[in-house]
């Protein structure tokens, strides 16, 4: 008769890979989101402070980019905001250029400083990048970034790279002519979302019904379909209503100052500052004075999955 305990059939099984579905350290299946990411805030002021010194000590030569990476304070993370987006800082000086390439991931920039001579290529074509626009860069498409102006430019890059680390469909490129010199200037563009046409569409939209959104605009994305982007506008001495979601939200300050209280944990921010409400931590804002938030959000990534959940705590 064979006489195996448990225990002589778990020393088995690591050998050859196996886990008791029974006896399992942690459970696949748990009722309700893990706590993994962090609530957590950037400050513009800081960044923009270490990116004055970085331009003097990193050329643009050496680095892809000069750029500061928002890493959630989550325990062994070392790049993500959150479980599927990251958030940067971004800073280039009076005649540099940040060379052109192209990868899988999606990304976009919110212009936090610049004048009329910063501009990105996204491809073959330059776009003017002034304060408050929102510039996209989807999937695969050729970028660079110049600045023909007299001051730095700075601004806040977003991306779903953690998405495509998880997945593992990461292709990069640089490009064959390091960059394009040659790119003409546009007065439009698809991938261009100025400043003045977000502040017309916030001055005519309603305030959100249900108390969470303030009024609120959509920015037609459609390019980019793990992203989706919100620009909402509230007036000073105003409560949002608790919202809490399965999507990570990456907020950045376009205007104004404020308190928003993640899980419990309060973040007072000014304009500039950056953050992440990760998936199903319940979140509030209170406005101090009017303001703007950028919302950065994976919503269509949840809705695409099915797994788009909405609560009120």
């Amino acid at each position: 008769m064979q006489t195996d305990s448990l225990e002589e059939l778990y020393a088995d099984l690591g050998p050859n890979a196996f886990v008791p579905g029974w006896n399992k350290e942690t459970p696949s299946l748990y009722p309700r989101p893990y706590k993994t990411f962090e609530p957590a805030l950037w400050r513009y002021r800081d960044g923009r402070s270490a990116l004055e010194r970085a331009g003097r000590l990193v050329d643009t030569e050496l680095a892809e980019r000069r750029n500061l990476i928002l890493t959630n304070p989550r325990k062994d993370n070392r790049y993500g905001t959150s479980a599927t987006l990251v958030a940067a800082y971004q800073m280039l000086l009076p005649g540099e250029h940040a060379r052109s390439h192209r990868h899988t991931p999606n990304a976009l920039r919110l212009i936090v400083e610049s004048d009329a001579g910063a501009y990105t290529t996204v491809d073959g074509k330059r776009i003017t990048m002034l304060p408050g626009d929102v510039v996209l860069t989807p999937s695969w498409s050729w970028h660079g970034h110049g600045n023909a102006g007299e001051i730095p430019a700075y601004w806040i890059d977003y991306l779903d790279v953690p998405l495509v680390h998880a997945l593992e469909p990461m292709f990069f490129e640089p490009h064959p002519d390091d960059f394009e010199t040659d790119a003409p200037l546009v007065a439009s563009s698809p991938w261009r979302f100025p400043w003045t046409a977000i502040e017309a569409g916030l001055s005519r939209a309603e305030v959100d019904r249900s108390g969470r959104f303030g009024r609120q605009i959509t920015l037609d994305a459609p390019a980019l379909r793990t992203m989706r982007l919100h620009m909402s506008a509230h007036a000073g001495g105003t409560e949002t209503q608790p919202y809490r979601t399965t999507a990570n939200n990456i907020y950045s300050v376009v205007s104004g100052n404020g308190t928003t209280t993640i899980d419990g944990t309060a973040f007072t921010w000014e304009r500039g500052d950056v953050f992440v409400a990760p998936a199903w931590r319940p979140h509030v804002h209170r406005f101090a004075s009017d303001a703007v938030l950028f919302r950065v959000t994976d919503e269509p990534l949840m809705e695409m999955l099915s797994m788009l959940r909405e609560g009120d705590r």
